[in-house]
């Protein structure tokens, strides 16, 4: 379907899915796309009040639409664990995990657990709350885990001997791109787990082109003057268009494991007709896949386990 929008969203009755950075912006616009097609939606964020705020706004739309809010702060692992927690208590199964929430080249910082701000909340956090959402997903069939990537990412090297920038000098940019190239090697390798374990989950990766949202804030001087021009006069009008790739690679009945989604217009910055895209070949390695894989699970001290749902943590 080379042509699909989001017309094309099939119902989602009966169906839980949980987005993550979903109180503003791709985020918010795919969780209340999913919520009008009929899935309960559990947004998670970091802000407790603006999370339920977000989920009543959508509730609010239509009396039967169906919401939850979850506390999420994916710069700290042990927030990660009390909503993976959570969510586990509350839901039986899992259909859909939308890896969505982000940090765009902010100055310099630290997670809770020291790890640099954007590998840490962008990948490792991430990485931390699908090992612990695992069990949940895998007792769904069809269930799918989507991550969001960046067409940063091309620029993005791994340096899995200091991803956390202690003994280099740090770049924003250098880091997120590293983040972004994280987020689709992750989706690569648990897609070849998820497959090799004859699992019925799989994993999606998508960019959704340039969105003027919240990951702009940090970016200022010449050079934000410069990327906010051109996501005006190339990138995505909207965050609701921002939020089609997303859509696509959630719900889509013919999305394969291990796909790649993103705009069609403009190298990737826009469109309205999400497709399947190549990402760079560096993404692609399986190697440093694999050593990126066993690097995050000592990090984050998070073990994956395909074939008994209850050993995940």
């Amino acid at each position: 379907m080379s042509m699909w929008s989001a017309e094309d969203i099939p119902g989602q009755h009966g169906k839980v899915a949980v987005v993550t950075g979903a109180t503003s912006g791709i985020g918010f616009e795919a969780a209340s796309q999913l919520a009008r097609r009929g899935a309960t939606v559990v947004l998670a964020s970091r802000d407790e009040e603006r999370t339920r705020g977000a989920a009543e706004r959508i509730g609010s739309e239509s009396p039967g639409l169906r919401t939850d809010a979850v506390r999420l702060d994916l710069a700290s692992l042990a927030s990660v664990r009390e909503a993976a927690d959570r969510i586990s208590a509350s839901y039986g199964q899992l259909d859909l995990l939308v890896n969505n929430a982000g940090l765009m080249v902010p100055p310099l910082g630290r997670t809770t657990d020291g790890f640099e701000l954007q590998f840490g909340t962008n990948h490792l956090g991430h990485f931390a709350l699908t090992g612990l959402l695992l069990g949940r997903l895998l007792s769904a069939p069809g269930s799918r885990v989507v991550t969001v990537s960046s067409f940063a990412h091309r620029r993005g090297t791994i340096d899995l001997a200091d991803p956390n920038f202690e003994h280099r000098p740090y770049r924003a940019a250098a880091a997120y791109g590293q983040s972004k190239l994280a987020n689709l090697m992750f989706t690569y390798e648990l897609q070849r787990r998820l497959a090799d374990a004859g699992a019925p989950t799989v994993a999606v990766a998508l960019e959704p082109g340039v969105v003027r949202t919240g990951l702009f804030q940090h970016m200022s001087g010449a050079s934000g003057m410069v990327a906010g021009l051109l996501a005006r006069a190339l990138g995505q009008p909207d965050a609701a268009t921002g939020a089609l790739a997303t859509l696509r690679a959630a719900t889509d009945p013919a999305v394969k494991g291990g796909e790649y989604y993103g705009p069609d217009r403009f190298g990737g910055w826009s469109g309205q007709h999400p497709k399947v895209k190549r990402s760079s070949p560096r993404s692609y390695d399986p190697s440093v896949q694999r050593r990126l894989w066993a690097e995050s699970e000592r990090l984050t001290g998070v073990s994956y386990h395909f074939t008994d749902p209850s050993l995940n943590g």
